[in-house]
């Protein structure tokens, strides 16, 4: 039995940012035999398949229809298997049935349906494809379906015999155009795209509308497949180049949570079309997702420029607002409105009012902290003076290039840390005055450390669960002890992403454990920043800024201590002092050869409304875990267990 793959991964390079590879068509391998000597010939022709979601994961119980189109045969209907598989068999009488065409359409609770027209050239075969089923709901951050068809769709509407279609192929793509953007219906107007495709392979627009047609009738694989072969033959010959096809694959990676990707096809697209306003908008958004804010701001201003609709004003106010230029993105926003309530619009517009708004509160209440001496620590002019043993630097020549260092190191930690679970104990304390212990509190909990499901953005999700691993939170703070969490995002400050949001300063070398370190200052701007921590007193919340000292290994850029304290103090939540100190060890996970550097003990102080508060923790036993662990700890949440917050005393993260 010969298997025919319908879903042929051929690898593609472009010459743009880092792509991944595209895939080509189906591909039959030679003709099944004729009848002969007059006889009836039949074979058992098979369509197998299998449903996942967008992410690869198999999908069972999904409802599977497929229906003949070019032979006589009953509408089979199934379910996929726990690996998301189906399998339905013709017996087809091969003098008849010259060709194979179906349409499958798989549906889910929970998912979009997916309709997909499949034509083959032959019968005799087992048949190959692949479904995948995507949510419903579209993430708000990214271009939606219904945009990239109205933005793409009527530039191919009309075709001439340029574009490579022939007059008997303009019919069928005519009558499916009527379908597809007259009345609304994509799965009837597959056959004829499809017709015109065969009839013209040399027409890449009819191939690319066709695509169109396909995503819009859930075929997502159909659709990738199409979109890919155009892309290979327009690298095969760049005159039959146009941007649609990228803009289309560049927009399918963005859904994929593949901004980068994203990017490389938008800069193809615009080589074709350098002032297309959709392929500038949609590069200008993908780099934004990868908090390449300056870059985001450039596409975006072209995109303005270039016409593109009064939303993309919005992504450039996030682009602005991310490169700390709040003056500017408060300015584009007034633009946006154009006079109109802001109280009146969406919930995402009086978001970013809102983040503007807060951003010059809070870079009037530090100027107004400076103006008044509140700023006693100075890390950056004025270093401690406990610094035992300190070569101090003869001049900052040094400090690019640890800046560079430790930035990939931090980089690469968040990008390649696996999710994990460890021991916590929890030490709390608190003290009088002269520093005398008036209460202490001991706990132990696992805590869970897992990066978030998007692919963009950085950060861990930290939980904290009993041993039955539900989620658990610290007690003590209705006895008046402080509650603290989220240490293991602690370095983000020296992440390339964020570095340009804070100042540094290059210390000198100082001896750690007998080896020569590094010591670098540093301090956010917090005009800039958009890290930051939170203090939370009773009902009010303060946004906290911080300075502090790194110190860092010569070989490996690994930061080994992190010390940090309030950029200022705050008097509106009565907090004097808050001062966090973090010794990081090596762990080695079972059944991997990596190696991180961890928090191991990090201790809290805080002068806090005259009271001495300090936490202790340690962390031990760590260990890789599942993301069934995630699941256990969404339970509990969802059950309402969650404890409502006492007002007193403060709780810092």
């Amino acid at each position: 039995m010969v298997v025919v793959n319908a879903r042929l991964r051929r690898s593609v390079l472009l010459s743009a940012m880092s792509l991944l590879p595209l895939y080509a068509g189906a591909q039959i391998i030679g003709p099944p035999p004729g009848p002969a000597n007059g006889i009836t010939l039949f074979s058992a022709s098979v369509l197998a398949g299998r449903v996942t979601t967008l992410q690869g994961d198999p999908v069972a119980g999904a409802k599977v229809q497929v229906i003949p189109r070019s032979f006589s045969a009953a509408m089979r209907s199934l379910f996929t298997d726990r690996q998301g598989a189906f399998q339905v068999e013709y017996s087809l009488n091969l003098g008849d049935v010259k060709e194979y065409i179906v349409e499958v359409n798989v549906t889910k609770k929970g998912f979009r349906k997916a309709s997909l027209f499949l034509d083959y050239e032959h019968v005799g075969h087992t048949l190959l494809c692949h479904v995948t089923l995507r949510e419903p709901r579209e993430d708000s951050e990214l271009l939606s379906q219904a945009d990239l068809i109205s933005g793409l769709a009527p530039r191919l509407k009309k075709l001439k015999s340029s574009d490579g279609l022939s007059a008997a192929g303009e019919k069928d793509y005519a009558r499916g155009v009527a379908e597809f953007l007259e009345a609304n219906r994509p799965d009837r107007a597959l056959p004829f795209f499809t017709k015109a495709t065969h009839r013209d392979a040399s027409c890449l627009p009819c191939r690319t509308m066709l695509a169109l047609g396909e995503l819009a009738s859930g075929d997502w694989d159909g659709a990738y497949d199409n979109l890919a072969e155009v892309s290979n033959k327009i690298l095969a010959d760049h005159s039959l180049g146009r941007p649609e096809p990228y803009v289309a694959l560049g927009v399918m990676e963005s859904w994929r949570q593949q901004p980068k990707t994203a990017g490389g096809y938008f800069v193809e697209a615009l080589k074709y079309a350098p002032q297309d306003p959709l392929a500038l908008q949609e590069l200008g958004r993908s780099q934004l997702l990868l908090q390449n804010w300056g870059a985001a701001d450039e596409y975006l201003g072209k995109a303005i420029a270039a016409g593109a609709g009064p939303a993309v004003r919005l992504l450039r106010v996030e682009a602005l607002l991310g490169g700390g230029q709040f003056q500017a993105a408060s300015s584009e926003m007034t633009r946006y409105l154009g006079g109109r309530d802001v109280k009146e619009m969406p919930i995402q517009v009086r978001t970013l009012w809102v983040q503007i708004e807060q951003r010059n509160k809070i870079e009037a209440e530090y100027e107004k902290g400076k103006t008044k001496g509140d700023q006693q620590l100075d890390y950056l002019h004025r270093p401690p003076s406990d610094l035992s043993g300190l070569e101090p630097a003869i001049d900052q020549a040094q400090l690019n290039s640890i800046l560079s260092g430790v930035g990939k190191t931090v980089a690469d930690f968040f990008s390649n840390f696996p999710n994990t679970s460890s021991l916590e104990q929890v030490h709390q304390e608190k003290l009088s005055r002269k520093e005398k212990l008036a209460g202490e509190l001991d706990q132990k909990f696992r805590y869970l450390c897992f990066t978030p499901a998007q692919a963009w953005g950085l950060g861990f999700d930290e939980y904290r669960v009993d041993t039955s691993g539900g989620q658990a939170w610290l007690r003590g703070r209705e006895d008046g002890f402080m509650l603290t969490s989220g240490f293991a995002s602690a370095s983000l400050v020296f992440h390339p992403a964020y570095q340009p949001q804070a100042d540094f300063r290059y210390l000198g070398r100082q001896k750690v454990n007998g080896r020569d370190h590094y010591v670098i200052a540093f301090a956010q701007q917090p005009a800039k920043a958009r890290l930051n921590g939170a203090f939370r007193s009773g009902d009010r919340t303060m946004a906290t800024f911080s300075q502090g000292l790194a110190w860092i290994d010569p070989q490996s850029y690994q930061i080994t201590r992190l010390r940090t304290d309030l950029l200022r103090p705050l008097p509106e939540v009565n907090l004097q002092r808050e001062t966090t100190e973090i010794v990081y060890s090596e762990v080695h996970f079972k059944g991997t050869d990596a190696r991180f550097w961890v928090p191991q003990q990090v201790t809290v102080s805080v002068d806090w409304n005259g009271k001495h508060l300090r936490n202790e923790h340690r962390y031990s036993e760590f260990k890789l875990f599942r993301v069934e662990a995630n699941e256990k700890v969404g339970t509990r949440r969802e059950q309402g267990q969650t404890p409502k917050p006492t007002s007193d005393p403060p709780a810092r993260r």
